[in-house]
């Protein structure tokens, strides 16, 4: 009998949901058993906000267990993890990306439209923060912490102090709660984090068996997306504490497919708001992320970015999971 596969994941309600819908998906395509393997990471035993824990926390742990061999592969929500690679490791799976939009959901069922000057919107994001200023609707936006049932449980649970939250549309919708959502927002006006709704997963290089079988997951149009979005992210070699947004499409053009990337970089209070976007093919999706920063970073977002904090190209952090 073939020993089970052992995929290692957070804890958390989401990151079982996605690991077991990423295991289930494994053993339909190959008929090899997985079992799912809890990993704690730092990111799991700290209240802190997340922009202040600082790179990686809620992915060394499970790459540390690949590298000590305990698991045989993990899965990541992409937008957790640092865009260095990891010596000995090989993203060997990008699945199908779920909707990467972000959602509100507020009390008595309204629209950010709707919510009145003052009322109080709680997200752990930078990037959710400066853009929620940045619309000018005097929302006072409260950072939290917390698995999904407890930012759900600030605006619909009997102690709810909040009038609204931001969360994932695609977390809710792993876990099956996209009927909370009032509202999914519109990227021009939320738009999403760098590889926001997409799952990655990772096992040893060395382990070329294993590559192979897992790469039947992989899903050309999300990896080449979140690759457009990546190198945005890590040519603007940003801090943690950057507010840095992007979201890549793919659509029919008059050669073929395209692929259409809005990028934004924005100012913690919203004062400061440069976006732009750019066109090319899915073969030089890099090339479109690193060429749309490079014009970013020319009308002067490095003076936004800063340099307070910096922590060198390719180790951003920017929000968690969920």
């Amino acid at each position: 009998m073939t020993a089970p596969l052992r995929l290692g994941t957070r804890g958390s309600a989401l990151a079982m949901a996605q690991s077991g819908q990423v295991a289930e998906a494994v053993t339909a395509a190959t008929g090899r058993p997985v079992e799912l393997v809890e990993v704690v990471t730092a990111g799991d035993r700290s209240n802190a906000p997340v922009h202040r824990l600082g790179v990686g926390v809620f992915v060394s742990a499970l790459r540390d267990a690949l590298t000590a061999r305990t698991i045989d592969f993990a899965v990541h929500s992409y937008k957790d993890l640092p865009t260095a690679g990891a010596a000995g490791l090989h993203i060997a799976a990008v699945p199908a990306r779920q909707d990467p939009r972000d959602a509100l959901i507020a009390q008595g069922g309204r629209t950010l439209a709707e919510l009145p000057p003052g009322a109080t919107v709680g997200t752990g994001a930078l990037r959710r923060i400066a853009q929620l200023h940045a619309l000018g609707l005097q929302l006072e936006v409260a950072p939290i912490r917390g698995n999904v049932d407890t930012r759900l449980a600030r605006v619909l649970g009997p102690e709810a102090d909040l009038d609204a939250v931001v969360l994932a549309r695609a977390g809710l919708a792993r876990l099956g709660r996209v009927d909370v959502i009032t509202e999914t927002l519109d990227p021009m006006l939320m738009l999403p984090a760098p590889a926001q709704g997409a799952l990655a997963v990772e096992c040893r290089i060395d382990d070329q068996g294993l590559v192979e079988l897992l790469a039947v997951l992989d899903h050309a149009p999300s990896r080449a997306a979140v690759t457009a979005e990546r190198a945005f992210l890590a040519t603007l070699e940003a801090g943690c504490s950057a507010p840095v947004a992007a979201y890549a499409e793919l659509a029919e053009g008059d050669d073929g497919d395209e692929i259409y990337l809005r990028g934004a970089v924005i100012s913690p209070d919203g004062t400061r708001d440069l976006r732009l976007s750019r066109t090319g093919t899915p073969a030089d999706a890099a090339e479109i992320g690193k060429a749309l920063a490079a014009e970013l970073l020319d009308l002067g977002a490095d003076s936004i970015l800063g340099h307070e904090g910096h922590t060198g190209p390719g180790t951003q952090q920017f929000g968690s999971t969920e």
